[in-house]
Parts: structure tokens; C-alpha cells; sequence
């Protein structure tokens, strides 16, 4: 298991929050191999959380990690005696927020720290962060490196047991596997849903949509659902950490807000194992977004969330986001040559918003560049960047 980038509060307890195979009991377990250890995938376990929530917790003394908790949220109650009467430090993880985090706020309120632990971040496994995406440079020769490697982590994603592999063929299997077991019937049980087929469809079609809006009645139309069960599946796509969604904002004085919002995979190994065959395009804009987004659930970029910006007249911009000094504004492009003509979107945003504003255009070249108010960075930047 390689160091990951996820630093943990010292002496709180703490609930981490990640999709399936992310891994959370591997961190756990090597970051504090003293604490006493138990996983709610154990049957008999789960049995007796359930039956005697107080004598589970009780039995593990007052350092322990209660792995996949989101199996029995109300054990939460017990763990707040825990920590209260008897100074425990707990340490739980969950890989579905259905019902836990509600859970938690009504019990451990102030009482831990939440955290989320991503897929690894691209070049993780390398060893720490080499420079800053936003404000630093990566140097010449490692984003040659980067770029080498780019092709096969846009192919296969960043699951950490997968890094370890060696062969194209071997990761396609383990990533057909985790499809046909964590994202489709570990999400069907947990979520209580009952239509496999149609979630398989549903995943299809947002592997299909991905840089478009999510239009629910069109998703019930594909998947041949109803619409309340075509937003109950993909509620727990979320839930379950495997997709996340950018809301539209204006960003300007109208304060328009857009209801419609876009989803892309946690990380696009999910929709790689897929085989529904996006574009190269859509690849590499959910690549890079999943990208920033683990930086952001680090605490690498300061932020509580991204949206994207679209105008009635079309005008959109991939992401945007505010941090204490302004506004940021990203575009992806997937030609290795970008000109004036490729900003024109980031120009006209930066010049309609009240407030600062960084711009920002990814693209496949090995580059950095300035055009106007807009910097140019490599989507090999993200290669060890935080």
C-alpha cells in the first residue's frame, strides 16, 4: 500500500467517507494497526451491532476502527457514549452517505471530524505532491512523464488496488469485476433497489451524457423507469460516492440559477468499466474534473464545491468555483494545440463577474502558456500536483 495524500486530524474522532475500493480499510488499518478493528461486512458482526449497538461499540475498548458503517447508521448512537463517557477515539468509514450522514450529524455533532478519502489522485502512488496545479509548475521532464502515462489512467482510472497491477488485461478484469460486484450489486442491495437492469441503463446513458445537463425524464424514458425511480438511482449513485454533480450558477448580477445540473463518475475507471463508449472528449473532461475534485475533498483546493456556468444565450464554462480570493474558472480542451480562439468562453465569463477571477484552460499539450487573462496548463500538470 503506497502513503496516501489524506491527512487526519490528530486525536478526533473521525467518519470517513469514500466509494467502494478507494481504500479506507487499508489507510485505517496501516495508519493505526493498534486500534481494534471491526467491519459491519461481517455478518455475525452486523447481527450484533444491530441486536446490542452499546455492547458492540463496548467491546472494542477506546481506540477502533468500525469499517462499513453506513450498514448500521444508528450505531452512532452508541459510538457518541463512547466518545463521551469514556474518552473513546473511533475511527469509522463508510462508502454510501444513504442515511449515515443524517445519522451523524443528529449524534456525533461536533463530536468528529468528517473526511473523505477519493481514488487515488493521479500519480499518488509515486510518492508525495511535486507541485501545485493551480500556482506552481510541474518541470519539463515530469510532464513528459506524465504525458507517457497519461493514455493508460484515462483507460483504466486510479483505484488503488489496480496500480498495482501489471498487465492492460489484468485491470480490465479487476475493473469488470468491481462493476459487476461494488457499482452495481453492492449499490442494488444497500440502496434497496429492485430494477438491475435499469440501473445498468442508467449508468449507461450518464456515461453517454457526461458534459451535458441531467434531464431526469429523459434518464426514466432510456432506463424505462419512472421518473421518481430514475432520481432514487441516481440519488444513490451519489450517495454511493460514485458520481458527483456540478450545479449551475450565473455567477453574475441576475442571479439566475440553473436547476439542471451535470454528473460526472468519481473516477473514470467507473465508467470505463462501463463499455458504453464516450467520446475521447468526455473522457478527458471527467478525468480531469474527477481530478480536481479528489484535490478539493482533500482540502487541496479551497472550495465547498464546483458548478459549471451557462448563459440562456449558451455560453458555458466547465467549472467554476469561489475561494477567499475570487472566483476560478476552468475549460478542458482535448487538442494538444490551443489558440486565442479557445479562451473566448473564459474571457467573456471573466469579464461578465463582479469579482476577481482566475482562469484556467486544460489541455493535451506539454506547455505552459499565457493568453490574455487566461493560463494555459497541461493535463499532465495533474500528474503528482495537488
Amino acid at each position: 500500500m503506497f502513503l496516501r495524500w489524506l491527512e487526519f486530524p490528530k486525536n478526533r474522532s473521525v467518519l470517513l467517507i469514500g466509494p467502494r475500493r478507494s481504500g479506507k480499510t487499508t489507510l485505517l488499518r496501516s495508519r493505526f494497526p493498534d486500534y481494534a478493528y471491526a467491519t459491519l461486512d461481517d455478518f455475525d458482526l452486523l447481527l450484533w451491532a444491530r441486536s446490542d449497538p452499546k455492547g458492540f461499540v463496548a467491546g472494542l475498548g477506546r481506540q477502533m476502527i468500525i469499517d462499513e458503517i453506513q450498514r448500521c447508521p444508528e450505531l452512532t448512537v452508541a459510538v457518541k457514549h463512547a466518545i463521551d463517557e469514556n474518552g473513546a477515539r473511533v475511527l469509522m468509514s463508510g462508502s454510501s452517505t444513504l442515511g449515515l450522514l443524517d445519522a451523524a450529524a443528529d449524534s456525533l455533532a461536533g463530536r468528529i471530524e468528517i473526511a473523505s478519502l477519493p481514488t487515488a489522485c493521479w500519480g499518488e502512488e509515486e510518492g508525495a505532491p511535486t507541485h501545485e496545479v493551480f500556482g506552481g509548475r510541474a518541470n519539463p521532464a515530469q510532464l513528459a512523464e506524465a504525458n507517457r502515462r497519461l493514455e493508460a489512467a484515462l483507460a483504466f482510472g486510479q483505484f488503488p488496488e489496480l496500480l498495482g497491477l501489471g498487465s492492460a488485461e489484468e485491470k480490465r478484469q479487476l475493473l469488470r469485476n468491481y462493476r459487476d460486484t461494488y457499482f452495481l450489486r453492492d449499490l442494488m442491495q444497500l440502496a434497496s433497489l429492485e430494477n438491475a437492469e435499469g440501473l445498468r441503463v442508467i449508468l449507461h446513458h450518464l456515461c453517454r451524457s457526461i458534459g451535458s445537463h441531467l434531464e431526469i425524464a429523459g434518464f426514466a424514458r432510456e432506463a424505462g423507469v419512472s421518473v421518481p425511480t430514475a432520481r432514487k438511482y441516481l440519488n444513490s449513485l451519489s450517495q454511493a460516492q460514485l458520481v458527483f454533480k456540478l450545479y449551475g450558477h450565473p455567477f453574475t448580477a441576475a442571479k439566475r440559477f440553473i436547476k439542471a445540473a451535470k454528473s460526472y463518475f468519481c473516477d473514470v475507471g467507473v465508467m470505463q468499466s462501463l463499455n458504453a463508449g464516450p467520446s475521447d472528449g468526455q473522457v478527458l473532461e471527467n478525468f480531469v474534473l474527477a481530478e480536481l475534485e479528489k484535490r478539493r475533498k482533500l482540502g487541496f483546493i479551497d472550495s465547498e464545491g464546483f458548478h459549471f456556468f451557462k448563459t440562456p444565450a449558451g455560453l458555458e464554462v466547465d467549472a467554476v468555483w469561489e475561494d477567499r480570493l475570487g472566483l476560478n474558472a476552468v475549460e478542458i480542451k482535448s487538442s494538444a494545440r490551443v489558440g486565442p480562439q479557445d479562451t473566448r468562453r473564459l474571457n467573456s465569463f471573466s469579464s461578465r463577474v463582479d469579482k476577481p477571477c482566475r482562469c484556467y484552460l486544460f489541455y493535451r499539450g506539454l506547455e505552459y502558456r499565457r493568453l490574455g487573462v487566461v493560463e494555459v496548463i497541461p493535463v499532465a500538470a495533474l500528474w503528482r500536483g495537488r
